[in-house]
């Protein structure tokens, strides 16, 4: 059996969906009975277990085929990323008990870069699992193209859509959750030695400019972006309730400066097959 992390997120369905499809046997960890019961209803077998509970995370990871491990996301961290390193700890507690023959780690873009950034969360990751002496593949996803389903209302009712991500033409990896899930799930599947690093995104890099080209052809109405002004970010943010924005202040400069990026060399590069317009389509069908 696999035993699949975040089963009822995006990528966690996702990796699910794959591993069933390949008619493989899938325990996923859940925290509630409500998750539970929708984990089983998809075909799978729910594991109880909190992150906060290494113990518990030990005995779902014991006597399985191989493991998907991710973090729960924390969009508003305490300086210096405590919530994270406890989570992390955790895992590699779970992990080191555990013994599974190889373990697959969402991780992200940019996980190597040097500047502290809300991405920092999954170099901790990293570099803490690297430690383990077991198969490892960590999926380092660009940025997911899901995130604009914060954008479909604004579209649909007044055709303005507010943007980090500047300039506007600027083409930004991107990668659907479909696509991540599904290569995260491929990797359980193979056999490997060592340490691999897999960089993954989209068929085409995309603008904010394409996504609002995309909303336009979807809803049939003008829609345009519109940057938000970087001197407002701090304060926007603080009255969305965040009590240290900085972080993710410094993860979309990164986007917007290059400085989050691929990073190549050895790394395995892929490429995913789901567009902008496919998922987008989605999202607009969800919200309605």
């Amino acid at each position: 059996m696999f035993v699949v992390t975040g089963a009822t997120g995006q990528v966690g369905r996702a990796v699910v969906r794959t591993l069933l499809e390949s008619g493989q046997r899938v325990g996923a960890v859940v925290r509630s009975p409500e998750n539970a019961l929708a984990c089983e209803r998809q075909g799978c077998e729910p594991l109880i277990a909190d992150m906060n509970d290494a113990e518990a995370l030990q005995r779902a990871f014991s006597g399985t085929e191989g493991v998907f491990v991710m973090l729960p996301p924390l969009f508003d961290p305490s300086p210096d990323f405590p919530e994270a390193r406890q989570l992390v700890q955790n895992l590699r507690t779970a992990l080191a008990s555990a013994q599974p023959p190889r373990v697959v780690c969402l991780s992200t873009i940019g996980a190597q870069a040097s500047e502290t950034n809300l991405l920092t969360q999954l170099q901790i990751l990293e570099q803490q699992l690297s430690t383990l002496a077991l198969p490892l593949a960590f999926v380092r996803a660009a940025w997911f193209m899901e995130n604009s389903a914060w954008d479909v209302a604004p579209a649909r009712d007044t055709g303005l859509v507010p943007s980090f991500l500047q300039p506007l033409d600027k083409l930004f990896p991107m990668v659907a959750t479909a696509d991540v899930g599904s290569t995260a799930a491929r990797l359980l599947l193979e056999s490997w030695q060592g340490r691999r690093i897999v960089e993954l995104e989209g068929p085409e890099r995309i603008s904010p400019n394409q996504i609002a080209a995309t909303f336009a052809r979807l809803l049939d109405r003008d829609v345009r972006m519109q940057v938000v002004p970087h001197e407002s970010w701090d304060a926007l943010f603080r009255s969305q309730g965040m009590k240290n924005p900085m972080p993710r202040i410094r993860m979309l400069e990164g986007l917007n400066q290059g400085w989050i990026e691929f990073e190549g060399g050895s790394s395995d590069r892929q490429k995913g097959s789901t567009n902008l317009e496919e998922v987008l389509h989605g999202l607009v069908a969800r919200v309605g």
